[in-house]
């Protein structure tokens, strides 16, 4: 799989790199740093891909991960139109990764913006039939949901590039999977969760707590008080990839509908297509197992990590070695 993450916003893509790092049933290939809107509130830029790739560098070495070679930086601006690509070191590596002579399923799974995707797509349009694309973006679909209160009126994901999602979705033959924003909304844990089964996890669990706390705070202090709740809006991309079901593969303990892909208009709203490709569209995922799986996860390696630290038989004692972790 390749990773797309817009890594300097929002800290729920934090949870997700983690998550996906410590799945041994997923092949990490890439993970692309990609861009923030211009003035976005967690990074507010001019050059948050850059900043993105700080982050995931230290989120690898955090897990003690030396392979940063699977680490590229995106495009720092969006698509100026749909027919001009935005080159970068992760526009190649998608290119070079998609075309591998591999008969493996290529899964891209994106929590932000598509620039990356649509800029390699325009390079190399052959890619578009080698891979599905896991988007978490969008907004509701008319007949399955309505949008929450005081919604924006382009989704968060989507007003990151809308030029490039029209390539992905208009212009392009990619096979989507679409978790849109009154199912990535569902994914909700608690203050009380967060402290007791993430902060608990050795370090790697504090700073994923810390980096999520800040942001709690700063949002109780500017607004009506805090929520006791946090969004893990691009944990799905985990339990679409690395938690299938062992028997017929598939998501089985999630549900989708299946639609023809629309086209996304100017205004971020989607344009019926008679006839067109089809794609999934999640309505409901399955956060128990999704967050469960991560919650242990995080705290089986922060035990690892702990006896790997420690000199003596407790080291020798462990059943999953480095390399196992490394994967």
């Amino acid at each position: 799989m390749i990773i797309d993450n817009d890594f300097s916003g929002d800290p729920d893509d934090l949870y997700q790199l983690v998550h996906h790092l410590l799945s041994p049933t997923v092949a990490i290939r890439a993970v692309i740093a990609s861009h923030l809107r211009e003035g976005d509130p967690f990074d507010a830029g001019p050059r948050t891909a850059d900043n993105a790739v700080l982050v995931v560098e230290d989120v690898f070495a955090r897990l003690g991960l030396d392979s940063t070679e699977v680490i590229f930086g995106g495009a720092n601006d969006s698509l100026a139109d749909r027919t001009t690509p935005q080159d970068s070191p992760a526009a190649t590596a998608i290119i070079d990764e998609a075309l591998r002579d591999d008969e493996s399923p290529l899964f891209y799974v994106a929590g932000g913006g598509l620039t990356d995707l649509a800029s390699a797509y325009l390079l190399e349009p052959r890619i578009a039939d080698r891979m599905t694309v896991i988007w978490i973006g969008g907004p509701e679909h008319r007949g399955l949901a309505s949008p929450p209160p005081g919604a924006m009126p382009i989704e968060y994901n989507l007003l990151i590039d809308v030029t490039a999602a029209q390539v992905v979705f208009n212009d392009a033959a990619f096979t989507i999977w679409q978790v849109p924003r009154d199912v990535y909304r569902q994914c909700l844990v608690s203050n009380a969760e967060l402290r007791l089964r993430v902060a608990t996890a050795g370090e790697l669990g504090r700073y994923l707590y810390d980096e999520v706390a800040q942001v709690i705070e700063r949002e109780a202090a500017a607004g009506p008080g805090a929520a006791g709740t946090y969004i893990l809006g691009d944990s799905p991309l985990v339990l679409l990839t690395a938690l299938v079901s062992p028997f017929e593969p598939d998501t089985s303990s999630s549900r989708h509908v299946g639609r023809p892909t629309p086209s996304i208009g100017d205004d971020g709203g989607y344009l019926d297509v008679p006839g067109a490709r089809p794609m999934r569209v999640y309505t409901w995922v399955d956060t128990r197992l999704m967050f469960e799986d991560f919650y242990l996860k995080l705290h089986e390696f922060s035990s690892w990590q702990a006896a790997a630290d420690t000199p003596g038989p407790s080291l020798r004692s462990t059943h999953t070695t480095s390399d196992e972790w490394k994967r």
